[in-house]
Order: structure tokens, then C-alpha cells, then sequence
């Protein structure tokens, strides 16, 4: 019998079923990410998450995962630091990695300038440590994903990313369209048919906060197609920690992240889900399943 190559049906469910993921970005990033995550995971629909090791509340978001080693949590790799006052820096010591940093040390500011000055054995050494990292805080994580996506932002940095999946036997974040889309190349030449791909990803965008949160969520969920999806939020309080940090920055702010947390804290989210026969699946899931 021909080994089905569909990944829903791999998985062990229906060619026809809607799987998704609703996955809480930036875990560990402040208390109010902090705070907002955790009632999310444990009250609201959202099902997954995923940690910022370098971040300054990092500590409480490892404490976490290490209570609840059956969670699905996994490590949010990161290399910028794109807020104008509360900035971090690599695990490692500058000058051990020292094209992943600015002149004051910190990570670089925007994915331009990752590209432009990062080398791959820098990028390696650093996302090794933030791993290991989260294992040596306890964390069993269910996943790999990349802050700001940019560790797809080109193919030499997608193929480390890739290296530590199959290394630690870990899914990672992957999806073809997004990739085509936002830096234009085709990622099957880097792949195998053992990597895990998501078929349809969802993240609001600066026109969606414009247009309203709540509908483009409601739509979202509403008109999800079959296969494996994933919506990704960044659940926080719009309090003054929050608006300290994302001062100056209109998007991805703090009354954005407020958006995330009451929509998916909400019993109209759970309702529409229930409604659509939507099935919630997590990254633990999909690992202990495939790799």
C-alpha cells in the first residue's frame, strides 16, 4: 500500500479535516505577554506557544513550561531586537558571535540588518545556546519557530533552522506561500519529505488592524480551508509595561496585542470553532506523531 503523502492523513485524520493550531508568539517577552499568554493557554482557545530565551522575562514564561512539560511550548528563536527602548542581547557574549549584534551590543533591529550582517556560524552558534538554553530551564519544547520569520529571510539561514529540526527532532514553522510571498524563493529545494509543512498560515498584518482584529480573526476562522493551519497572535495587556515597550511603534503594539487576547479569550472564538468543526491540533502532537 502507497504511503499516503498528505499530512493531515499522516497525522491520522481525515483528508477533509481542519486542523489548526492557534499559536500565542513572543512568550516570555514581558510580564503582560507573560500574564495574557498563560490565561490564553489555560482559559481561552489558544492551544500553543512559543518562548523568547533572551528576553528579560524569560525566567517566568521557562517556569511555566517547566510545570507543565506536557504543554505545547516550544522555543521562539530569535536574533533582532526591534523595539526603540527594551532591547536584548544574544545569549552568547558578543564576542563570540559578534555579527548578530549593533555597536551597543544589542541584537540588530529589523531582519534588513540581520541580513545584512549576519553570518551562518554566528546564527548556528547563537540558536544552539538559546536551546539549550530553554532545556537547561526546564522547558520540554514541542517545536521551533522564528521571531519576525527571520530565520526564512534567506536560504542560508533557512537551512540552519532546518539543521536543528532534524538535530533535535523538533517541527518547525514552516510554510511554503508565506515564504513565496514575502522573500520570493521556493523552499522544496532545501526540504525533505520527513519536514512538516504547514498548508495554510495566518498572521494579521498593519491593513488587518486597520480593517478591525475582530473581523479578520471571525473571517479567518470562518473560511478555513482543510489541511493544517496555524494563527499566530501576540497575546498582552494594554497596560503602561506594554505601551512603554512598544512606544513609537504603531503596529504589533500594545493595543494590538490586547485585540489578540480578547478575541481568543473570547466564547465567540470558541463558538465559531466548535461551529466550523474545526479541530485544534498542537506541535506536541505532530512531534510525537512524526518524529
Amino acid at each position: 500500500m502507497k504511503e499516503s503523502t498528505n499530512l493531515v492523513e499522516r497525522l491520522g485524520y481525515a483528508k477533509t479535516q481542519k486542523l489548526l493550531i492557534i499559536h500565542a508568539d513572543d512568550f516570555g517577552l514581558a510580564q503582560s505577554e507573560n500574564a495574557a499568554t498563560i490565561t490564553t493557554l489555560e482559559t481561552g482557545s489558544v492551544n500553543s506557544a512559543s518562548i523568547m530565551v533572551p528576553c528579560a522575562w524569560f525566567p517566568e514564561s521557562a517556569a511555566h513550561a517547566k510545570a507543565r512539560p506536557n504543554a505545547d511550548i516550544g522555543i521562539h528563536l530569535t536574533l533582532t531586537s526591534e523595539w526603540k527602548h527594551y532591547r536584548w542581547r544574544p545569549i552568547l557574549a558578543a564576542h563570540e558571535v559578534p555579527s548578530l549584534v549593533d555597536e551597543q551590543g544589542f541584537m540588530h533591529d529589523s531582519v534588513a540588518n540581520l541580513i545584512r550582517y549576519a553570518t551562518v556560524e554566528d546564527i548556528e552558534k547563537e540558536l544552539r545556546a538559546q536551546i539549550e538554553r530553554g532545556i537547561q530551564f526546564g522547558i520540554t519544547p514541542s517545536h521551533l519557530d522564528s521571531h519576525m520569520f527571520s530565520l526564512v529571510a534567506k536560504p542560508q539561514f533557512l537551512t540552519v533552522y532546518l539543521m536543528l529540526s532534524r538535530e533535535y527532532k523538533l517541527p518547525l514553522l514552516l510554510n511554503q506561500d508565506f515564504i513565496r510571498r514575502t522573500v520570493g524563493y521556493d523552499i522544496h529545494p532545501y526540504i525533505t519529505s520527513q519536514d512538516v509543512l504547514v498548508d495554510h498560515l495566518y498572521s494579521a498584518e498593519p491593513n488587518d488592524y486597520e480593517a478591525g482584529m475582530l473581523a479578520f480573526y471571525k473571517q479567518t476562522l470562518q473560511n478555513l480551508s482543510p489541511g493544517l493551519s496555524e494563527i499566530i497572535l501576540h497575546p498582552a495587556y494594554n497596560n503602561s509595561e506594554m505601551q512603554a515597550i512598544t512606544t513609537e511603534h504603531p503596529y504589533w503594539a500594545a493595543d494590538w496585542r490586547q485585540y489578540d487576547f480578547d478575541f481568543f479569550t473570547s466564547a465567540e472564538c470558541a463558538e465559531i470553532i466548535q461551529k466550523e468543526q474545526i479541530q485544534l491540533i498542537t506541535w506536541r502532537e505532530i512531534r510525537e506523531k512524526l518524529f
